[in-house]
């Protein structure tokens, strides 16, 4: 005696819902938020000057030189330079044009 297996209600169609769904949510919790990530980067790394203070992938702290398309001339100590690449770059602090001058004195009484 052989017995057919029984076709999931819904059809074919039902079953592929979930999967849909799957996609949905990988697609918002993780690619949406990546390439958002990825646009601001792009747009960090563009916008650096001459004279912007950065901070490496490697944690090298310096002030940009020159700019090419792809290199960047860091200094990085009186009269030690050194070229990176520009995907190196991993924070832009601040030029020395934007940075505050003004301070704020404590005083005691």
């Amino acid at each position: 005696m052989v017995e057919l297996a029984a076709s999931p209600p819904g059809g074919l169609g039902g079953s592929f819902i979930p999967l849909i769904l799957m996609v949905a949510i990988f697609y918002f919790l993780l690619i949406r938020p990546q390439q958002r990530r990825q646009k601001q980067r792009n747009a960090m790394l563009g916008a650096v000057k001459v004279g912007d203070k950065i901070v490496t992938i490697g944690g090298i702290h310096g002030t940009i030189m020159s700019l090419d398309d792809g290199s960047v001339q860091l200094q990085i100590a009186d009269n030690i330079q050194i070229t990176i690449d520009r995907q190196a770059i991993n924070q832009v602090k601040a030029s020395d044009a934007d940075t505050d001058t003004d301070t704020e004195t404590l005083t005691t009484t």
